[in-house]
């Protein structure tokens, strides 16, 4: 999730751990450990692209950091602030450790929460960014911050922002069965023949679904709202896989595919390869749209290892995607 949502959710676990004996302080404490894990981005300023990505959400998202890292800093932390009980702070990391990959699962590109183990769990119910989920978290995080540490309404708030926010979260499991089962009726009725079906909520909403659909040559992407009143229809982008040719056999073109879990495209521009990751749709619903989320352009270096290098977004795409997500969301 986002880095703001992982402040609240950090502050709230803070709260519930050690809010009774410090105050404010757990929120400050729990909103900082919520944001730790996150910092296994600075791996891009120093590494490759591809060696980023498998960095990214993989050893600071997992139980085991979690089990290492939150005694160090319950140990830092009970060396210098006045309530010196280092299990208190180390469980306070722990909580707040944990959750935040937890949560993140929920997400499209998920979690490596077994770590070392290679199983991403990515749930895919849920967007990076869902106001459903942060806002009234955050108003129930507000209103418990505004009380006494020993109020029993202080307390109350605190635990229903967490039991509302994880209502949600459940919810949105039954919110993807609903659309998975559309787009599943829908392929059906249109007698396509797939070979796999993926879903995922579009930005900021779980009302609108995206679908992608593996055939045997290509992939189908789709969009469903709860609101629709027409059949679903499906765009179809050729897999192109055979552009890679010897490619195929790079190191690093093998860890992309496997990042991108098989879902992806090869396709050429003025000579140059591209490779798409489907996962994350499109910047555009518009009909043929090529602008993918994430695309990388591949180069090879003069010992002949490919490169991937991303192509950059702009601003303009990423409001004109919104704009029409918010058509599309209120139905077909």
């Amino acid at each position: 999730m986002d880095s703001f949502t992982q402040i609240v959710l950090g502050a709230a676990v803070g709260e519930a751990v050690l809010g009774k004996k410090i105050g404010n302080r757990a929120l400050f404490y729990g909103a900082l450990a919520g944001t730790i894990p996150d910092l296994d981005v600075l791996a891009s300023y120093f590494t490759d692209t591809v060696s980023a990505l498998s960095i990214h959400r993989g050893f600071t998202h997992s139980i085991v950091f979690s089990i290492l890292f939150a005694p160090l800093f319950g140990w830092i932390v009970s060396r210098y602030e006045k309530f010196k009980s280092f299990k208190g702070w180390s469980w306070l990391f722990f909580w707040a450790f944990v959750t935040h990959p937890i949560l993140d699962a929920h997400t499209t590109w998920g979690t490596q929460l077994f770590w070392p183990f290679k199983i991403r769990l990515a749930f895919k119910t849920i967007f990076v960014i869902d106001p459903l989920y942060t806002i009234p978290f955050l108003v129930f995080l507000i209103l418990a911050i505004r009380q006494n540490r020993s109020s029993k309404k202080r307390q109350f708030y605190n635990k229903t922002g967490i039991i509302v926010s994880s209502t949600y979260l459940v919810l949105t499991f039954f919110l993807k069965w609903l659309a998975f089962t559309q787009f599943q009726d829908a392929l059906k009725e249109q007698q396509i023949d797939y070979r796999q079906l993926d879903t995922r909520p579009s930005p900021l909403n779980t009302v609108l679904w995206s679908a992608n659909v593996e055939t045997k040559n290509s992939y189908l992407l789709g969009n469903y709202s709860f609101f629709d009143s027409k059949p679903i229809t499906f765009e179809t982008y050729p897999k192109n896989h055979g552009f890679l040719g010897s490619l195929i056999e790079d190191k690093n073109v093998k860890r992309m595919i496997t990042i991108s879990e098989g879902w992806y495209t090869i396709t050429k521009k003025n000579d140059n390869l591209y490779f798409n990751d489907l996962r994350f749709g499109l910047l555009s619903i518009e009909p043929n749209s090529e602008k993918f989320v994430f695309q990388y352009k591949l180069d090879v270096d003069e010992f002949g290892h490919v490169l991937f290098t991303e192509e950059p977004k702009e601003n303009r795409d990423a409001k004109k995607l919104l704009s029409e997500l918010w058509m599309r969301l209120k139905g077909n």
